[in-house]
């Protein structure tokens, strides 16, 4: 009999993990909740801010100009390649049509129960081991609740784009300006000839902090990254300081060097909390800071190995790391794949950690891959048994690195896989015109 296995979000990872579980059908019978009309997850675009209609939190932190900063030949599932005539970084529309294709191609309408949004999740321990107890409710009749009963389940809907995280900074209760969250930016003209404090240099904080240049007076890119990830080359009117320490003023912004700056606005691009509201007590997860625990791998659940998350991890190759960790958790389910005892697993998990803190990330970043990106990915190759995507990482880390050295025109730059393990970037023009200058 096949094994029934609920996957929760119809976003890239969950419709990678259906693709596959889909794939054996004498072995797995796989249900896909999703609780928006739509797949694709955050990839899905919408002028909405805060809620959707119906009055669930929205999960996309998609904006209206927003173009990947991944090259597309290093975002894709290994086995489902994207439109050879579209540009390496692609608008997010592109991005959306691709997620629809592949779940059009792999015929994955027919696991997905759109428009159901998951309540509770459950371990019921029963003769032969641990059953799954999934109740959710439709939402436009949420008072409607049902109730079934899964082998496995696996949890894609990441959890980490619908909570802003926003720091407290003192003084905040004195700014008159206005406060908003990337998670709600959508268009840039609000802020014209204003000026603003974008807090946070991560992907989003770059990104606005080039957008926003275009249409405000001023604007300043608040962080605290590492000498690594120090930004270069940004516009004439954009400039970087030290993390907010304090609002001063009603429109003072005071910097930990001592700087300050009258600020109109301040966007946070500060990230989000981690969030499975679905789990219940009994699912032995523990969400603190940012960190979800005990996962090895950042995948299984080492209380449960039935349960796994795919897509939880973060600055770090998209697509393909889904891939690999749904086959871990499927080598894990047909037993392919052995796992060390409890204690080693959750040993390995406090190293992992550990590392992390004295690589000097913050706690909050318990499941960011990066800096420690390449012994994840070879890990998890090796453990399933799959090809590592040795050419994919490097371009990836190509593309970070260009993100903070030239943050204006990175995306102009074309990428080329050559190989499994070699790829080429085309220049764009700025850096040939550079290139024929130094000569």
């Amino acid at each position: 009999m096949s094994l029934r296995v609920a996957v929760i979000g119809a976003g890239p990872a969950g419709l990678c993990a259906a693709r596959f579980l889909s794939a054996e059908p004498d072995r797995y019978l796989p249900t896909v909740y999703e609780q928006t009309a739509a797949v694709g997850g955050t990839w899905v675009y919408t002028d909405r801010t805060g809620t959707d209609q119906h009055g669930l939190p929205l999960r996309s932190n998609m904006y209206r100009n927003l173009r990947t900063n991944v090259p597309k030949e290093a975002m894709v599932f290994p086995d489902f390649p994207y439109d050879s005539r579209l540009p390496s970084f692609l608008p997010h529309k592109e991005v959306l049509r691709y997620l629809e294709n592949y779940t059009e191609h792999f015929g994955l309408h027919k696991y997905i129960q759109s428009l159901n949004r998951v309540d509770a999740v459950k371990p019921v321990h029963v003769h032969d081991g641990v059953k799954w107890q999934i109740t959710t409710s439709d939402v436009t009749a949420p008072d409607i609740p049902n109730t079934e009963q899964f082998d496995a389940v696996m949890v894609c809907n990441g959890g980490r784009y619908s909570v802003p995280y926003t720091p407290v900074i003192p003084g905040t209760d004195q700014f008159q300006g206005r406060t908003l969250h990337s998670h709600d930016y959508r268009v840039p003209e609000p802020f014209s000839g204003r000026n603003v404090v974008v807090m946070g240099a991560a992907t989003s904080g770059i990104d606005l902090c080039v957008e926003l240049s275009q249409v405000a007076e001023r604007v300043v890119i608040s962080h605290s990254n590492p000498p690594i990830m120090k930004i270069h080359n940004l516009p004439p009117n954009a400039t970087q300081a030290s993390r907010v320490e304090s609002i001063v003023g009603p429109n003072t912004v005071r910097f930990q060097d001592g700087q300050e700056f009258h600020a109109d606005d301040i966007v946070y691009c500060t990230g989000y909390r981690l969030s499975f509201p679905f789990l219940t007590p009994e699912c032995d997860i523990t969400l603190h800071q940012g960190r979800a625990h005990p996962l090895y791998k950042h995948v299984i659940n080492t209380t449960y190995p039935t349960m796994s998350f795919a897509g939880l991890t973060h600055h770090a190759l998209t697509f393909a790391l889904f891939q690999l960790q749904v086959k871990l958790a499927l080598g894990v389910l047909d037993g392919s794949i052995g796992l060390p005892s409890k204690a080693a697993m959750d040993q390995d998990i406090d190293q992992d950690f550990k590392t992390r803190l004295e690589a000097g990330l913050d706690p909050r970043k318990a499941h960011a891959i990066f800096p420690l990106y390449m012994s994840y990915v070879t890990d998890l190759a090796k453990m399933t048994r799959q090809p590592f995507p040795e050419g994919q990482t490097s371009m990836f880390l190509d593309a970070f690195a260009r993100r903070f050295s030239d943050p204006q025109h990175f995306r102009n730059a074309e990428y080329k896989l050559t190989g499994p393990e070699t790829w080429e970037r085309v220049p764009h023009l700025s850096e040939k015109k550079q290139q024929q200058t130094a000569k």
